[in-house]
């Protein structure tokens, strides 16, 4: 119901246009239709915490901007103490991240410029098998998410519902926050891990609980601002998603090889193997643990 309404403002709030001319007539008419604007209005209110935390965004990169200034956290200037595995077992392909601009997750928003989405594609490039709009349908969903290290769980949030799929990227966000249902992990003084989107009641851990590294804490799912079912994952200094700096990821005990058929999921350019800095992952690669007990 919710999905059928949003889809109606956002567009119907379009045929406002045609009442442009109400500035300079006098016809009653255009000022009817001048009116069809406020479904635009109606649009915010349904997704006033998601366009509020759109804000708090924005506030983020201008805080991080001026405490830190140009010493923002890079692969250049910080060396994590810990090695992080990949939150997950199998073979899943990195589709958003890496640590230079070209490849980066979001480099303009330098809380997440660092993260990564992970998903499971086969070997034609596919994310599902079936019905594109059924959750159910993509590979990674339901999959074991796991601790990436050991911590201590410091914050989480494990009742959104799954997004819709409305296919072409877009999202029709069923969450009052865009990461859905998620752990945030401690891991050391300064360094935290958050793992997002994951599936709605599937969090296997509390707040205050001590997870060890490869530990099953919940499973991928497609809660906030999600298109299609994926595991976000990145580390930050802070506890605040908003307004940390994100870190760059040091892996330990991994495996990379390109993506069989990956430009018929993305076409955008993918980083030369060779490239890659040591224990650091791009985009349109396969990754997984060589650590046999994941």
């Amino acid at each position: 119901m919710r999905h059928n309404l949003l889809s109606f403002c956002r567009h119907i709030k379009y045929v406002g246009i045609l009442g442009l001319p109400r500035f300079f007539s006098d016809n009653r008419i255009f000022d009817f239709l001048w009116l069809f604007w406020l479904f635009g209005v109606i649009e915010i209110v349904l997704h006033l915490s998601i366009n509020w935390q759109a804000v708090l965004q924005i506030g983020g990169i201008i805080v991080i901007k001026i405490r830190y200034g140009k010493s923002v956290p890079s692969a250049e200037n910080y060396q994590s103490n810990i090695k992080y595995s990949l939150p997950f077992t199998g073979h899943w392909t990195v589709v958003n991240g890496g640590i230079t601009k070209e490849f980066s997750h979001s480099w303009d928003i330098p809380s997440q410029r660092y993260a990564y989405d992970f998903l499971i594609l086969d070997e034609y490039g596919r994310s599902f098998a079936g019905d594109a709009g059924d959750v159910k349908s993509y590979y990674c969903y339901g999959k074991d998410v796991l601790s990436p290290a050991d911590g201590v769980v410091v914050e989480i949030y494990n009742n959104a519902k799954d997004s819709d799929i409305i296919g072409d990227g877009k999202v029709v966000c069923n969450s009052k926050d865009i990461r859905g249902n998620y752990i945030l992990i401690c891991h050391a003084d300064n360094e935290y891990s958050i793992l997002a989107h994951l599936q709605a009641n599937s969090i296997l851990v509390a707040c205050g609980e001590r997870v060890v590294r490869g530990q099953v804490i919940a499973k991928c799912g497609n809660t906030g601002n999600s298109s299609e079912p994926h595991l976000h994952f990145q580390i930050q200094n802070n506890r605040s998603f908003y307004f940390s700096a994100g870190l760059p990821i040091q892996f330990s005990d991994i495996s990379v090889y390109k993506t069989p058929n990956y430009e018929k999921f993305d076409d955008r350019p993918t980083q030369v193997l060779n490239d890659i800095i040591c224990s650091f992952i791009s985009r349109g690669y396969n990754v997984f643990n060589n650590i046999s007990k994941y």
